[in-house]
């Protein structure tokens, strides 16, 4: 397979790339638990894929507080995932194939166990061991009351008291202290951290929560107030740039030095694309060339099946774009959120956690129709300008595993929200490989979160080489993005009946996505290749509903 990035440094402005959650990809020794080995033994299905990047979330020792991104050491592989050698025999094995590596890069906290923390929490207030951490004196007369009313994502206060009285910030759980960016051994020890990757051969890296790394820590601290029950929410509220521990504007000097001091020394460059949850408007500052060059496009992943809705989306995000001078992002799914053969036939308003906590029964999605949805929206997003994520599964429809039951469940989200919110573990369920065994060709024994029966008929091997399956959409999807995909624009038809999605790229060919409930007429042109095995359902010069066409210049 060609290596597109050996031929422009600018590869992943255009690229496919494929998100790997290493824990449930595939297990090569039969513990349980995905790991190195079993990724780079299951390249071939990414390179056969046609991808043109796989991203890596975190592989790194973690005692999995919250699913690795509780990172132990910055530049080291978890044992139970392997070894460093291990991982540079899969990064060799995936250039081999053309295939690049993006890592995670976890900067805005640690693990507990880190030995940064560990040293921290032996030593005194006020010591350079705390100061690389957030360590406040709390508040009230005898210091017994957090230091502000900063709540923690995944619920409560995000501050912990330690039995010297002291309170250290965590926005995620107790075993992620924040780090203090305002100390100079921090910034140098992630330059460390990502020339270590760069020098194995990574080719990029996902920031985690590109966003908060930078707080005021001024004195004294302030409080959020009335919002605090819903802290990100107090981003639209305030000035920009002016809140307390997100989207600080200091940030950006941050990513700038990243570029400057180690991203831009090597050749080609190494990219980088921010996870930033923010208005619009400012997640295009993470993207601008001198910085991290791409962001995560999260108004497209949280829009409904509504074709006005992700018109204005696509519209608004290639403009920012184009504007900070990046290419668009664009994803359906990840590792954090609902999977998307699923998500989008949730009726407009239904809050997903609720659907979870009834174990998807209330509202009942009906699977078959959730894979038809899905399979449009993916030939849409696959012929959208710029960079499409792509995770896990996704290419085999698989659904969100929404029934699991509460004892198996290890996302920490459910513990800290009082069993209120049910978490993550429906979108990392293991992949199934194989129509039988004890894990559908996952490992060699059961798997860490136990498997649907139904996951037999996802299987690879049940849909490699079937034709209309959705394993071979997104072979052939991609195999005719390579060869149409060039510029960064497109033009929207002026004639689309309501409900419907038709744009020309600049190429000359056009996609058409029928959103509506009844057929429409399917425009002129040759069908390249549509998201159902009969693009009209056998009404001729029809396009049927929830159905997407690719047609010809």
């Amino acid at each position: 397979m060609t290596d597109l990035s050996s031929r422009d440094p600018n590869w992943w402005r255009q690229a496919v790339v494929y998100q790997v959650y290493p824990r449930s990809f595939a297990d090569a020794d039969g513990d349980g638990l995905g790991d190195l080995r079993g990724i780079t033994e299951r390249l071939t299905h990414l390179a056969a894929l046609g991808v043109d990047a796989l991203w890596l979330s975190p592989f790194y020792p973690s005692e999995l507080a919250d699913g690795g991104y509780d990172v132990a050491d910055y530049r080291d592989v978890d044992p139970r995932l392997g070894t460093l050698d291990d991982f540079d025999a899969m990064v060799a094995e995936a250039h081999r194939l053309g295939l690049k590596v993006m890592v995670d890069i976890v900067p805005n906290h640690t693990s507990h166990l880190h030995s940064w923390f560990q040293e921290a929490l032996a030593a005194d207030p006020g010591s350079a061991a705390r100061d690389r951490y957030v360590f406040r004196d709390g508040r009230g007369p005898d210091g017994q009351l957090p230091p502000t009313d900063w709540p923690s994502v995944f619920g409560g206060s995000a501050w912990r008291q330690l039995p010297d009285g002291q309170w250290y910030l965590h926005l995620f759980t107790p075993e992620q202290p924040d780090l203090n960016w305002d100390n100079e051994e921090v910034r140098a020890d992630f330059r460390t951290t990502l020339r270590f990757w760069s020098d194995r051969g990574v080719d990029g890296f996902r920031v985690d929560v590109a966003h908060a790394l930078v707080k005021d820590l001024s004195e004294p601290l302030r409080d959020i107030g009335p919002l605090a029950a819903n802290s990100e929410a107090v981003l639209d509220d305030l000035p920009p740039g002016s809140h307390p521990y997100y989207d600080r504007d200091e940030v950006h000097e941050i990513y700038r030095d990243w570029r400057r001091s180690v991203l831009d020394t090597y050749t080609p460059p190494r990219m980088a694309v921010a996870e930033a949850w923010v208005p619009a408007a400012r997640r295009a500052l993470y993207a601008r060339p001198d910085e991290l060059g791409q962001a995560f496009n999260f108004e497209y992943l949280e829009a409904g099946w509504d074709a006005d809705e992700l018109r204005e989306v696509i519209t608004g995000s290639l403009a920012t774009a184009r504007a900070a001078g990046a290419s668009a992002t664009w994803v359906l799914s990840n590792h954090d959120v609902v999977r998307h053969a699923s998500r989008l036939m949730l009726p407009t308003g239904t809050d997903p956690n609720t659907w979870l906590l009834s174990n998807g029964r209330t509202p009942p999605v009906d699977t078959a129709a959730g894979l038809r949805r899905a399979r449009a929206a993916t030939l849409l997003m696959l012929a959208l300008p710029g960079s499409s994520y792509v995770y896990q599964g996704e290419e085999l429809g698989v659904p969100e595993v929404a029934d699991l039951p509460v004892e198996v469940l290890q996302d920490p989200i459910w513990e800290q929200q009082g069993h209120t919110h049910k978490g993550r573990d429906g979108c990392r369920v293991p992949l199934p490989w194989t129509t039988t065994g004890p894990s559908y060709g996952f490992g060699s024994g059961p798997a860490w979160l136990p498997q649907p029966a139904s996951f037999a008929s996802y299987a690879v091997e049940a849909q490699d080489g079937s034709e209309g399956s959705t394993l071979e959409l997104y072979r052939k999807a991609l195999r005719l993005r390579r060869k149409l995909l060039e510029g960064e624009s497109l033009t929207w038809a002026a004639d689309s009946p309501p409900g419907v999605l038709h744009f020309t790229r600049s190429e000359g060919w056009r996609c058409v996505t029928n959103l509506s409930a009844e057929p429409v007429a399917l425009p002129p042109g040759e069908v390249l290749l549509s998201s159902e095995p009969a693009a009209g359902e056998g009404q001729l010069g029809l396009l049927a509903p929830d159905t997407t066409v690719w047609l010809g210049a």
